[in-house]
């Protein structure tokens, strides 16, 4: 029994002594992890501070919209930043930026970009710098470089003028002669004022902008070198009109001996419509066209007799004005009429304007006196034209093949003398206004002589009034 319980008590002890060592074990491995632990969570903290630095969690989840796409999988979005503030830091300094920081490439930016605000602030109005663009600058600055032009080529003009005039009075006075040299010594000072306040205004352009000025102004000389390429081409192909213009009256001459010419203005008679109801209490008819023939409110027609065609003065029994339209029939208040010559059914009514299957061109050429009171009236050409393109006619400036009618008004009266040296001192524009008559007469006489040429009917203002049925209008008011 004894020797029993010493072996029991030995096992006891080991198991004992086992567990304390696995304990100790247990508890040192613990110690370590513990440590490690809390260094990376130290080092968590640390890295996550300088997270924060950079930016906030909002920021990093939205590095993608903030930044823009990464240039590749390698490279950071602090990189891709960089990127960009030196691709935005070259636009506006030129070149490429030099390796410092961002805060030293935005400095010297802004250093620039407020020094060439100061150079374009002496040429143009900058409400506020920090909130206008240099795109916005350079614009304004192109503009005020092109009115600076403009400017001095309104001023070179004008001295080509004086010099004329010069010209043309030295043989009137030369006791005047001195005054006007010296006149034209101011203005020749001022265009050199002009001259070189440009030329400094275009250095200091050079100076402020570099790539973007130097293309705008490769583009200004391409557009003047096409301008003067297609000014050559114009006269070029003038003269050949004129030859072939020529060619073909002597043929037309040719043709006229062998078969009469055929009727050039049969389209100028042909009736448009036709009367197919009468009210003559109410004073209105209808017409067998309406919204499928492309008739509208306000047209206006001129009746002629159902057993005869348009005259070929264009005088009708009766004038009518459409106020309502239907699809296939329209009605129209008779607004001027003859009664010796009642408007009967099956009259056919016309207006040389408006057509429904086709659009006529005209030309309108000469002084206009719409109302009729002795006095030509000012724009008269633009007001025809405006009536001519409600009613769906087409305006041009020039006689061509596609020209229908040519509308001319009475012939431009220009003076048999030019302005005296008296009369010029008392107006200084007596002399344009001279020549702008006679560029006027020389295109009135061009236009009729093409007309011709051409077999284009033309239509003077009484006669054009009655095609249309507006003679009765012309009194009214607003009736242009």
């Amino acid at each position: 029994m004894p020797a029993r319980r010493r072996k029991q008590s030995n096992a006891m002890l080991y198991t004992l002594i086992t567990f304390v060592g696995l304990f100790i074990v247990a508890t040192t491995i613990a110690v370590i992890y513990y440590v490690e632990a809390e260094d990376k969570r130290t080092r968590l903290e640390e890295m996550q501070n300088k997270i924060d630095g950079l930016a906030d969690t909002r920021e990093i989840n939205e590095l993608g919209r903030i930044v823009g796409t990464k240039a590749s999988s390698s490279t950071t979005w602090l990189g891709t930043m960089v990127g960009h503030l030196d691709g935005t830091t070259s636009l506006i300094v030129g070149g490429d930026p030099e390796t410092t920081s961002a805060e030293a490439k935005v400095n010297d930016a802004n250093i620039k970009v407020a020094n060439a605000l100061k150079l374009a602030q002496q040429h143009i109005t900058i409400a506020d710098p920090n909130t206008t663009g240099l795109v916005k600058i350079i614009s304004d600055l192109v503009a005020e470089l092109n009115n600076t032009k403009k400017a001095k080529d309104a001023l070179q003009k004008d001295l080509n003028n004086q010099i004329a005039q010069v010209e043309i009075t030295k043989k009137a006075s030369s006791d005047k002669e001195q005054i006007i040299e010296e006149e034209k010594n101011k203005l020749q000072a001022l265009v050199n004022k002009m001259q070189a306040d440009y030329a400094d205004l275009q250095a200091r352009l050079e100076q402020s902008t570099t790539e973007r000025i130097a293309n705008l102004q490769k583009q200004l000389d391409d557009a003047n070198a096409d301008l003067k390429t297609a000014e050559g081409t114009l006269l070029k192909t003038q003269a050949e009109l004129r030859q072939t213009e020529g060619i073909m009256k002597r043929a037309q001459q040719e043709v006229m001996k062998i078969m009469p010419p055929p009727d050039h203005e049969a389209l100028a008679h042909r009736a448009d419509g036709k009367i197919i109801l009468i009210d003559d209490s109410a004073q209105v008819v209808h017409l067998n066209i309406g919204t499928d023939q492309r008739v509208y409110r306000g047209l206006t027609f001129t009746v002629y007799d159902r057993s005869g065609s348009v005259p070929k003065d264009g005088k009708g029994k009766a004038e009518i004005e459409v106020f309502d339209v239907a699809d296939t029939y329209c009605a129209a208040r008779i607004t001027k009429s003859d009664s010796k010559k009642p408007v009967l059914l099956g009259d056919i009514a016309a207006n040389l304007i408006w057509q429904s299957d086709k659009t006529n061109v005209f030309v309108i050429a000469g002084d206009f006196d719409l109302d009729n009171d002795g006095n030509v009236d000012e724009n008269a050409t633009g007001r025809i034209k405006s009536l001519i393109e409600k009613w769906g006619g087409k305006v041009v400036d020039n006689i061509s093949v596609d020209t229908d009618f040519l509308v001319l008004g009475d012939q431009p009266q220009v003076p048999q003398q030019q302005p005296t040296y008296e009369q010029l001192e008392a107006d200084p524009g007596a002399m344009q206004r001279y020549e702008a008559l006679q560029q006027q007469l020389s295109h009135y006489n061009q236009l009729q002589s093409q007309a011709q040429t051409l077999w284009i009917p033309i239509f003077r203002y009484e006669r054009f009034l009655y095609f249309i049925g507006y003679k009765g209008q012309i009194s009214k008011a607003g009736a242009f």
